[in-house]
């Protein structure tokens, strides 16, 4: 995997969801829907995003 930036999309809210997730998306930096924030492309940060699939989303450039 190539190292440069992956931009995670926030779109869905994280309210009825259970605690670790709320935390997963709050250490990602995403507090409103539809925010984009770009992070490492690492496999820490892609495991993240596997973790809360319903919730974010991974932005084409």
């Amino acid at each position: 995997m190539a190292e440069g930036t992956i931009k995670i999309k926030l779109v869905r809210s994280p309210i009825c969801t259970p605690q670790k997730h709320k935390n997963i998306v709050k250490s990602l930096g995403l507090h409103k829907i539809n925010r984009v924030v770009e992070r490492p492309d690492t496999p820490g940060f892609r495991g993240m995003v596997a973790k809360v699939p319903h919730l974010l989303e991974i932005v084409k450039e």
